[in-house]
């Protein structure tokens, strides 16, 4: 078992006398227990650019002004977020070249995240503020989360538990190979 983003099934099946599996999601412990101890890191943000791009950083794509990162803690797999480099709260506060490359990034990750994933739909969302919602305040991001007809279930409201069928690494590497595809077919699109 890893603490990498991994699950698991109980390999010895249930002890209690019932028909049930286990799922163990032992990454969300993490996050947990840090938004407990208000121990999660408010420049997370501002240090990932500052590392090798890669499973590490989950980092898919940079551009001049914002970058698209997959999120640690996703609601379902290719939930992904469009990061200003600039340490921003308020929208007010971005500049032109900001909001334009964070919208364009967000168009680009839609198209890769259909294109790889088959996703069906989107939503976009941002939640300024920790009352909003903001696991991280002090630094706005556009979250990018794709859906799927049915992909919800009982286990996020009786569970707690999302079920993520692919791993952090495996979705990594299939959204940052489309996005790359994505840009390299609207390059050679003709300007209109």
């Amino acid at each position: 078992m890893s603490d990498q983003g991994m699950s698991e099934r109980d390999p010895a099946g249930p002890d209690d006398g019932t028909l049930l599996q286990r799922l163990w999601a032992t990454w969300r412990m993490k996050y947990i227990t840090g938004l407990a101890s208000g121990k999660i890191h408010e420049d997370t943000f501002l240090d990932l650019p500052n590392y090798e791009d890669g499973v590490g950083n989950l980092i898919v794509h940079r551009g001049e002004h914002c970058y698209i990162v997959l999120n640690l803690y996703p609601y379902s797999n290719g939930h992904a977020m469009v990061v200003p480099y600039r340490k921003v709260s308020e929208l007010p506060e971005l500049t032109s070249e900001e909001m334009l490359e964070m919208m364009q990034l967000a168009s680009t990750l839609v198209q890769a995240l259909g294109r790889c994933m088959k996703a069906q739909g989107f939503n976009l969302g941002m939640n300024l503020g920790r009352v909003a919602g903001a696991g991280i305040p002090n630094h706005l991001h556009l979250h990018i989360v794709p859906r799927w007809l049915g992909d919800t279930n009982f286990m996020p409201v009786v569970g707690e538990t999302k079920v993520l069928p692919e791993s952090l690494e495996a979705t990594f590497a299939k959204v940052r190979r489309a996005i790359r595809e994505v840009l390299q077919e609207s390059a050679k699109e003709p300007p209109a």
